[in-house]
């Protein structure tokens, strides 16, 4: 069965009820739609008491958080590893790493977990090393593994028992020169005479080898036997036998170990390049989130890396995006803001439209698709209607969002004023909040003229006494945020849904006279009141927008 292409729909950062909410219709419209792509929700903030309590309501499960769409390790064309364990010869590895053509091998366990990792080089290096007799016994190699390498047979003996003391010799000469050079354990490679063998066993080595497919007597096997000596067989010549031997030493005696330099699957590849180019290795294991070795990945792969796709809805500035945004295909973008400043390599579908919420749009989508609305699904399109118009209170409003507002309110079957007060005041329920989590609950960063940086937070509220005790938290706390995230200036709105009003919050340099050009009116205890108005998107940003404006052209 053919893997469905994965897109992301994600709204913006410190989200509101409209693109999350909105964020999964769409994905619900896409999913009933489209058969070779799955579309799956995402959240690039946290979720709000409002938005909390409406999927809550609702019974909808809140989109994974994805605080970062740029590309990651598993976006990369990760080389699987065939399946090697430590125990296995040289020759093997060799042979499975020239089948699979890599150059490095990660050595698992029995699940999955990394051991050790072999690569050509190494085996080549042991390979030239030829002056070392003892080599098989430090290994403590398997007679199996020698066998196996030399094409031969355990014909007595315990294949499964291990040669550990003692060195590699070829015995070739005749029985007294054999007594000067062999010790006890010793491994012999030898020819056909019986003499020599027998002289071999009184000497206690620990293994005989025949090649050329010689037989050995049956003397020389129940002596072998009474003495626990190994003997193989292999169809090899002497030399033959000599030259591969080594290469059936366990791949575990020669791998690297010790301070491995992994990779994880979810890495983002901007961490790992300077880590990749310092180091300059052929490969580099790649760990899952099981903590399983799942195989390589090298420089070359940054060449081929999949991009990860999205489609944003409810914002189109990229300073409100999740964070790298520019790393990611943008597929789709559905909005209901002015044109922002993200920028996208090639043309795409981009549906934007002056209503006062994203969540009117999906609605229309439904009916453009003739797809059903379930009442779920109904709920929290409506909830996203009344929050983002303040229940039609808020200039943004059309006669669209009212329309679809009570469309959907039907097929909940909720009562929008009842339900309204219902979700206000759990978004509004801020009294245990820290001033940090009440100014960026829902939070905004602009650009105006001459590069001027300014963020706006908004709470909105039907209770003046909660807003009074909010705006004696965040006042002190607005002196601490001044300057950070490259903002120079700082502003908060306090909106009384019931009165139609915003007092404005306000500080930094040039933040006081950039709202007093706007709305023509003078400050008062620290903060602007502003009577009808109650929208940041519609009200608020395009007056200091404008005003920065003036204010840029006066200056020049």
């Amino acid at each position: 069965m053919k893997t469905q292409e994965k897109i992301f729909v994600i709204g913006h950062k410190n989200p509101d009820t409209d693109s999350i909410c909105s964020a999964i219709a769409y994905c619900d419209i896409k999913n009933r739609t489209s058969q070779d792509k799955k579309y799956i929700a995402k959240r690039a903030g946290q979720l709000n008491e409002e938005t909390e309590y409406v999927l809550n309501r609702f019974g909808i499960q809140p989109p994974a958080y994805l605080g970062n769409i740029g590309t990651q390790v598993k976006d990369m064309d990760i080389r699987i590893s065939p399946e090697a364990d430590q125990d296995m010869s040289l020759k093997n590895a060799w042979d499975l790493m020239r089948k699979n053509s890599i150059v490095s091998l990660p050595i698992r366990d029995q699940e999955g977990v990394l051991q050790g990792l072999v690569t050509i080089g190494d085996i080549a290096q042991t390979y030239m090393d030829t002056t070392d007799n003892y080599l098989l016994s430090r290994a403590k190699t398997q007679y199996k593994r020698i066998a196996e390498t030399i094409s031969g047979t355990v014909i007595e003996g315990n294949d499964q028992e291990y040669f550990t003391r003692g060195k590699v010799l070829v015995g070739t000469a005749n029985p007294e020169m054999l007594k000067k050079y062999i010790e006890e354990n010793d491994m012999l490679i030898m020819g056909d005479r019986e003499e020599d063998h027998l002289q071999a066993i009184s000497e206690h080595v620990s293994c005989i080898i025949v090649g050329m497919n010689i037989q050995v007597s049956e003397k020389v096997k129940n002596l072998a036997r009474e003495n626990h000596i190994v003997i193989i067989a292999s169809p090899l010549d002497t030399f033959t036998i000599a030259r591969l031997i080594n290469q059936s030493i366990p791949v575990k005696y020669i791998m690297k170990k010790d301070n491995l330099i992994t990779f994880s699957t979810e890495d983002y590849t901007d961490d790992i390049q300077e880590v990749m180019v310092k180091h300059r290795h052929r490969a580099f294991p790649v760990i899952n989130k099981k903590g399983k070795c799942i195989g390589t990945i090298s420089r070359r792969n940054f060449l081929d890396m999949h991009k990860k796709k999205v489609v944003l809805v409810d914002h189109n500035e990229k300073n409100q995006a999740v964070d790298n945004i520019e790393k990611a295909e943008i597929m789709e973008i559905i909005d209901h803001h002015k044109l922002g400043s993200l920028e996208t390599i090639q043309p795409v579908n981009f549906r934007n439209q002056p209503v006062g919420c994203t969540g009117t749009i999906m609605y229309q989508m439904y009916g453009e698709q003739k797809l059903e609305i379930s009442p779920k699904i109904a709920g929290i399109l409506c909830a996203a209607i009344i929050s983002d118009t303040l229940m039609f209170r808020s200039p943004t409003c059309t006669l669209q969002d009212k329309m679809a507002a009570g469309a959907l309110a039907l097929i909940a079957d909720i009562n929008i004023e009842k339900f309204a007060g219902e979700m206000f005041r759990a978004g509004s329920n801020l009294r245990d909040k820290s001033p940090e989590e009440i100014f960026y609950q829902d939070y905004k960063k602009f650009i105006a003229e001459g590069d001027i940086s300014f963020g706006v937070g908004q709470i909105s509220s039907m209770d003046a006494e909660e807003l009074k005790l909010i705006k004696e938290k965040l006042v002190p706390f607005m002196v601490s945020e001044y300057g950070r995230h490259g903002v120079s200036r700082v502003y908060f709105m306090l909106t009384n849904i019931i009165d139609r009003s915003t007092e404005l919050l306000y500080y930094g340099d040039g933040s006081e006279e950039m709202v007093r050009t706007a709305f023509h009116k003078e400050p008062s205890d620290g903060s602007f009141f502003l009577e009808g108005v109650v929208s940041r998107k519609k009200q608020l940003i395009p007056g200091l927008m404008e005003a920065a404006q003036v204010l840029e052209n006066d200056y020049s």
